[in-house]
C-alpha cells in the first residue's frame, strides 16, 4: 500500500490516504472525508511518514477523468502561497460542480478559422503586430499594448491569437466584466467565424461542466472570461490576454483575495507563454514595469481610420446658475440641444446608481440608514424602494418620520442616474432616452438589447454608470457629459486619483470614435485639480508623473508593499480586542509600518462590526513569510474572523 496526499475543494490543506496503486499527482479520486466519500485530487505533497500507517484510511476509487495538468497544480500551489489562502480553497476555484458527469448533448466548440476575415491595418497597428509576434517567439514575456481609446487594440491582439490558433495552442482572454463580453464576442465571430468558449458566473451548471471538460481535454481552443477563467485546467496554454488590465474588477474581494492580472502573469510564466496586457489607461504598476524594461511597451498613439480624440470642455459648477437647481449645467444642456439638432447621439455619465444617494427628513434632518450596515439607504424610484448597495436590504419610503412624526417629509438629496434621466426627459421631452445600470438591467440579454438600439441609432441620449465606460463603440456618439467628475477624488483610497483618471478618460473615449468629431463636457467643482487638468488637456503623462512622485515619496505600491487585516464579528468588543492583539504581536522592524487598528470606513457591514489594520513594508520584504510568522503568535477570540488581503485594492 502506498501513502499519498489528497486535496479536497474545501478551505483546508492536504490529507493522507492509502492506495493500492501509485497514483500520479493530479489524479481524481474518491476518498472518505468526514462522514461521506468526497472527490479530491492526488497532490504533489510529501505524505507525513511519521503518522502510523494503520490509522490511514484507503481511497475508495479512482474517478475516470484525465488528471489535472501539472501546470494547474503548480499554479494552485503558487496562488495559495502568495495569498496565504488555504490550498483547498484555491483548488475549489479550479474545479466545477458535478465534475465527472457527462452531458447527453455536450456543447461542441468549433475551432476558430485564423483566415476567416482580415482587415487592413494602419502602419502603427502593423508595427504593433510585428512587435507582438516577435515577442511571442520567446516563451514567457509580458507586453503592454498601450493604445488610446479607439486605436484598434483588440484587432491587433486578434492577429496574435490567429497565429496561436494555427499552431493548435490554447488561448485565454480575460475581460474585467461580463457586460463587455457581448461586444467582444461579436468582434471575435466576425474575425474568426465562430463563437469562443465563454466562462463567467452567469453560466448554467451544464454550460460550466461542458466548458470545463472542453478546456480540460484541449478541445476548446479559446476561452474568454472573467477573472475565474484563469483557474481553468488548460492543457496547452500558449497565450494569455488581459484586456483593460487596469480595471479594479480584476481584484477579487471575497473568498480567496487575489489580483487576476498579477496572477495571470504568474500563470503565463508557469506555462512559459507570452501575456499581453491591453489598456488605454495602464495601471501605475504596469506602466512602471515598462519604464524599468521588465515589460515590453507597444504604443498605438492614434485612433484607427483617421478618427480623432474628443475635445474636452470644463463646466465650472462653482458658478451659480439662475433658476431651479439642476444637475445638468446650462453649458452641457446647450451642447446636448445642439447635438440633438445635428442628429448625433450623446452619453451622460454618473457613477452613482439609483435616484438619490440619500433621503432625509426636512423637519428634523433624520437620515434613512440601513439596519444591517452603517450606510445610507439609496432611493430607487424605478423599483419604488430604498436600497442598501452593500447588503441588498430594501424597504419602502416611510410615510412618516420615526423621529419627529411628520408625514410626507422625506426629500431626495443629490443625484443618481435615475434622477439624471428624469431631468433629461424634462429638458428634452422628444428625445429618445435610455438608462443602463446593473440595477435596471437584470441580465446580459437586456443589456445587449439596449446596446443594439444604441448602435442602430434608436436612442438619442444614453445615461449610465461605469458599466458604459469601456469596450463599446457607437459611430454616431459625439458628445459625452460627465455629471460629477469630482466624486471619486476624495477618500482614503490610495488609488482614488488613479481610478478617477482611468474611468473618466475611458468614458470620454466613447465620443467621436466614428468619422465625426467628438466633445466631452466635464462638470467639476475643482477645475484646477491636477487630474481634471490632465483630462482636459489629454495629458496622461502629467497624471502619471505626479502620481508616481506621490507614491514613491510615501513608499506606496509599486514602490512598496501593502497588506491588510480585515477583522470582523458580531460583537464589537471582541472584534476590537482581536485587532489590538494582532497589533501587539506585530514584529518590530524599521522596514514595517503598522497602521491601526481603526474601525473600517464602513464599520458595520452585513450585521458585523469591522476593524482594519494596514501593513506597509519595503518592496523587497518577504511579506508572506512575515505575516505567517506574525499570525503564529496570535490567538484570535471565538466569534471573530480575520482575513488577510495581500496587495489590497479597496479599503472600505
Amino acid at each position: 500500500m502506498q501513502r499519498l496526499s489528497v486535496l479536497f475543494p474545501t478551505p483546508l490543506g492536504c490529507f493522507d490516504y492509502l492506495s493500492a496503486d501509485s497514483l500520479p499527482a493530479g489524479t481524481f479520486v474518491h476518498a472518505p472525508f468526514g462522514h461521506k466519500s468526497a472527490l479530491g485530487v492526488v497532490w504533489n505533497t510529501q505524505p507525513d511518514e511519521s503518522f502510523p500507517i494503520e490509522k490511514l484510511k484507503k481511497i475508495n476509487d479512482i474517478e475516470n477523468l484525465k488528471p489535472l495538468p501539472e501546470e494547474t497544480i503548480k499554479f494552485v500551489n503558487w496562488v495559495s502561497a502568495y495569498t496565504l489562502a488555504p490550498l483547498g480553497a484555491v483548488l475549489k476555484m479550479t474545479l466545477c460542480s458535478e465534475l465527472g458527469k457527462e452531458s447527453k448533448k455536450p456543447i461542441q466548440f468549433e475551432q476558430p478559422n485564423p483566415t476567416f476575415s482580415r482587415i487592413l491595418f494602419s502602419t502603427a497597428q502593423q508595427e504593433a503586430i510585428d512587435s507582438l509576434l516577435e515577442a511571442s517567439e520567446d516563451g514567457f514575456n509580458v507586453s503592454l499594448l498601450d493604445g488610446v481609446t479607439g486605436s484598434g487594440k483588440t484587432e491587433v491582439y486578434f492577429e496574435i491569437l490567429a497565429k496561436i490558433f494555427q499552431s493548435g495552442g490554447q488561448v485565454l482572454v480575460l475581460l474585467p466584466e461580463i457586460t463587455l463580453t457581448g461586444a467582444w464576442l461579436s468582434r471575435f465571430e466576425k474575425r474568426f467565424g465562430v463563437q469562443p468558449a465563454v466562462w463567467h458566473s452567469n453560466l448554467t451548471p451544464k454550460q460550466r461542466r461542458d466548458t470545463w471538460n472542453a478546456v480540460h481535454t484541449g478541445s476548446a481552443q479559446i476561452v474568454v472570461g472573467a477573472r475565474s477563467a484563469l483557474f481553468l485546467p488548460f492543457q496547452n496554454l500558449k497565450l494569455i490576454v488581459v484586456d483593460e488590465e487596469h480595471d479594479s474588477s480584476f481584484k477579487q474581494e471575497d473568498g480567496v483575495l487575489y489580483q487576476a492580472r498579477d496572477m495571470a502573469i504568474v500563470r503565463a510564466k508557469i506555462a512559459d507563454c507570452p501575456i499581453i496586457l491591453a489598456s488605454a489607461t495602464p495601471s501605475i504598476e504596469t506602466y512602471c514595469n515598462t519604464l524599468t524594461g521588465k515589460y515590453n511597451h507597444i504604443i498605438l498613439p492614434e485612433r484607427f481610420a483617421g478618427a480623432t480624440l474628443p475635445t474636452t470642455v470644463l463646466a465650472d459648477m462653482r458658478q451659480k446658475e439662475k433658476g431651479p437647481i439642476r444637475f445638468i449645467s446650462k453649458q452641457l444642456e446647450t451642447h446636448l440641444k445642439q447635438n440633438l439638432e445635428d442628429g448625433n447621439q450623446s452619453l451622460l455619465f454618473l457613477n452613482r446608481r439609483g435616484y438619490a444617494p440619500l433621503m432625509l427628513c426636512r423637519g428634523c434632518g433624520k437620515r434613512l440608514k440601513c439596519k444591517h450596515c452603517s450606510a445610507w439607504l439609496v432611493e430607487h424610484k424605478t423599483k419604488k424602494c430604498l436600497m442598501c448597495h452593500h447588503c441588498g436590504y430594501t424597504k419602502a419610503v416611510p410615510k412618516t418620520c420615526a423621529k419627529c412624526g411628520q408625514s410626507d417629509c422625506f426629500v431626495s438629496c443629490g443625484p443618481g442616474v435615475e434622477r439624471i434621466l428624469e431631468e433629461t426627459n424634462m429638458l428634452f421631452p422628444t428625445a429618445r432616452t435610455a438608462l443602463i445600470t446593473s440595477d435596471t438591467l437584470t441580465n446580459l440579454k437586456e443589456f445587449n438589447t439596449v446596446l443594439t438600439k444604441m448602435e442602430n441609432h434608436e436612442i438619442d441620449i444614453l445615461i449610465g454608470t461605469q458599466i458604459l465606460a469601456k469596450g463599446h463603440h457607437f459611430a454616431d456618439l459625439t458628445l459625452v457629459g460627465i455629471i460629477d467628475a469630482d466624486m471619486g477624488l476624495s477618500g482614503g483610497d490610495l488609488r482614488a486619483g488613479e481610478r478617477t483618471f482611468q474611468l473618466l478618460q475611458q468614458v470620454m473615449g466613447r465620443a467621436g470614435r466614428g468619422q465625426k468629431k467628438g466633445t466631452a463636457i466635464i462638470q467639476t467643482f475643482a477645475p484646477e485639480n491636477m487630474i481634471i487638468q490632465a483630462l482636459k488637456n489629454n495629458d496622461r503623462q502629467l497624471f502619471l508623473s505626479e502620481e508616481m512622485k506621490s507614491r514613491q515619496l510615501l513608499k506606496l505600491p509599486p514602490f512598496g508593499r501593502l497588506a491588510a487585516f480585515i477583522i470582523s464579528g458580531k460583537q464589537q468588543i471582541r472584534v476590537e480586542q482581536a485587532a489590538r492583539i494582532i497589533v501587539q504581536k506585530a514584529p518590530f522592524s524599521t522596514q514595517i509600518d503598522v497602521l491601526g487598528p481603526v474601525p473600517a470606513p464602513i464599520p458595520y457591514l452585513r450585521n458585523k462590526h469591522r476593524y482594519r489594520i494596514l501593513v506597509k513594508t519595503a518592496k523587497e520584504t518577504n511579506l508572506q513569510s512575515l505575516l505567517k510568522q506574525w499570525m503564529k503568535q496570535v490567538n484570535i477570540p471565538t466569534g471573530v474572523d480575520v482575513r488577510l488581503d495581500i496587495d489590497p485594492y479597496s479599503f472600505f
